[in-house]
């Protein structure tokens, strides 16, 4: 019998931990397979006192006999992805037996990169907040069927593929005024790619297809979240791809009908990188101390993250638009201590209160807050405390969908796994 795709995303604006809970179901998986984004995720790691951040290889590379694909949906930086994997190689994980990369998967050029600097500095005041990866300009040369692909390294025209590519981007930094030297960065792309071809490259779909038909598992994981995606996030403060579930079809080539489970990430709160709407961000100490206490900085950027209460409108936007079946809430323990949690349980916009997220954000909307009572210290060994488990039950009242997952901590085992049976609905 054909085994079923599960999908794990995130359900908020990114860094929600998906990294994390990838690494501890990835032992109920045969393979782990990237379908969307690229070197601006930053998927973290930590177990044996040891911390380690993934870009663009799958978050199952830690787990011994799990497959790891690079889906066609992802966009790969040769240079950033060789650095990755010698990370990898000094911490003693040895990835290339058992890593396959899609020949559909687009190349992040050095040009790609410029441009995408060059943009974002011209908006000034009105930067998206890119991590100036080249991602951007690597979907629109995608879909503007000019870009070049992982199957482009195997042909004896690659050279006169890139030149032309790279010809066309110097045409377009003409219409910027703000320029970005990248020739000095071009020897080492190119020697990249040279060590690139000593990867497997496979037809991923036809590749999963038989995984499927095998009876073989596969979880399909996501970079960014939901309310990044360029269809149904936040647009334009958004990133360039997909992040959805549907995404997960195109990112690998699957059909609907494989999807099985839908895993949504979300923390007990809310943060966000880069500019954009955020209605429950705090700017008084609760978020600061939220920012400390979670150490909220971009794992890819470095960057500050802006922190908020949790906001229920927008979780239950993410769990309508990916058919979450179940979710796993990340960070528990950094609300520890404080005597009141909130939560927006609908929003203000003009005197008039909603419950669900609109077309467009306005600057004077005004979250609606319950009040629930705090948590002391948690404990992966011992049971929730009831404050907390009610606050669970009062997010899965309020999605109608269970949270299976608690974590309690950055470490692998700082991580509850819940009985779905004992939850009532």
């Amino acid at each position: 019998m054909a085994a079923k795709v599960d999908v794990l995303l995130g359900a908020q604006w990114g860094d929600e931990g998906k990294g994390k809970v990838v690494d501890v179901v990835a032992p109920e998986y045969a393979v782990i397979a990237r379908f969307q984004g690229g070197p601006n995720a930053g998927h973290t790691l930590i177990f044996d006192g040891k911390k380690h951040v993934l870009h663009t290889i799958p978050s199952g590379v830690f787990r011994k006999g799990v497959w790891n694909l690079v889906g066609n949906g992802v966009v790969i930086d040769p240079v950033i992805f060789l650095r990755e994997v010698k990370a990898l190689d000094e911490a003693g994980v040895d990835v290339r037996p058992r890593l396959l990369i899609s020949r559909r998967a687009h190349l992040i050029l050095p040009t790609h990169r410029a441009l995408d600097e060059a943009s974002e500095t011209d908006k000034g005041k009105e930067k998206i907040g890119s991590t100036l990866k080249g991602i951007g300009p690597t979907y629109m040369d995608k879909t503007g069927r000019n870009g070049l692909r992982m199957g482009d390294i195997e042909r004896p025209d690659f050279m006169d593929r890139y030149k032309a590519l790279v010809a066309k981007h110097e045409r377009l930094f003409s219409i910027y005024d703000h320029q970005v030297e990248w020739r000095s960065k071009e020897a080492e792309w190119l020697e990249a790619i040279e060590a690139l071809r000593q990867f497997t490259l496979v037809d991923s779909e036809h590749w999963l297809d038989e995984q499927l038909r095998q009876g073989n598992s596969v979880l399909a994981e996501g970079a960014q979240g939901t309310l990044l995606d360029i269809d149904f996030g936040t647009y334009p403060f958004v990133t360039s791809s997909n992040t959805i579930s549907a995404g997960a079809c195109t990112g690998l080539g699957i059909g609907p009908s494989r999807i099985g489970k839908v895993i949504g990430i979300f923390k007990a709160y809310c943060t966000r990188v880069g500019s954009g709407p955020f209605p429950t961000e705090l700017h008084d100490a609760a978020g600061d101390a939220i920012r400390e206490a979670g150490k909220e900085f971009g794992s890819t950027t470095g960057r500050p993250r802006r922190c908020g209460w949790l906001d229920l409108p927008a979780l239950r936007y993410a769990v309508m638009i990916n058919g979450v079946t179940e979710l796993a809430m990340m960070k528990a323990d950094v609300l520890s201590g404080m005597d009141t949690i909130r939560v927006c349980t609908s929003y203000r916009i003009q005197g008039k209160e909603i419950d669900q997220l609109p077309y467009q954000i306005p600057d004077d909307l005004e979250p609606v807050y319950t009040d629930l009572p705090g948590w002391g210290e948690l404990d992966a060994n011992k049971p929730l405390p009831a404050t907390a488990e009610a606050y669970i039950a009062y997010i899965e009242q309020a999605t109608g969908i269970p949270v299976r997952i608690v974590s309690v901590g950055p470490d692998r085992s700082a991580t509850m796994i819940r009985d779905m049976a004992a939850v009532s609905r």
